[in-house]
């Protein structure tokens, strides 16, 4: 299957996908574990993808949204953002409204 489309399956596919450097137990960057910690404290299970463990996807998810940066979250198919926007909506409640919606 050709790369793009294993992306575009992958976010199709799941209703909250983060793609991270690492996993959510074991990041591999500072900003993948803020990411995936405050997903998981909206107490919803998100799927994720170790971009690190796939350099395919690592060397060509910037292309799929025009994002040059990970991690990078989609739900329910659309590009949230990067680390930055994910704890802002956090910060703000806007994340725990955008996952509940998403379920």
């Amino acid at each position: 299957m050709d790369i793009m489309e294993r992306i575009k399956q992958a976010i199709e596919s799941n209703s909250v996908i983060l793609f991270m450097k690492g996993t959510p137990e074991f990041p591999q960057c500072g900003f993948s574990s803020r990411a995936s910690q405050a997903l998981a404290a909206c107490g919803s299970e998100f799927a994720y993808v170790n971009v690190l463990a796939d350099p395919e996807v690592r060397e060509n998810l910037h292309r799929y949204a025009n994002w040059p940066t990970f991690p990078q979250l989609y739900i329910k198919g659309e590009l949230v953002g990067g680390c930055d926007i994910i704890m802002e909506l956090y910060e703000n409640g806007e994340l725990q409204t955008l996952i509940d919606q998403a379920s």
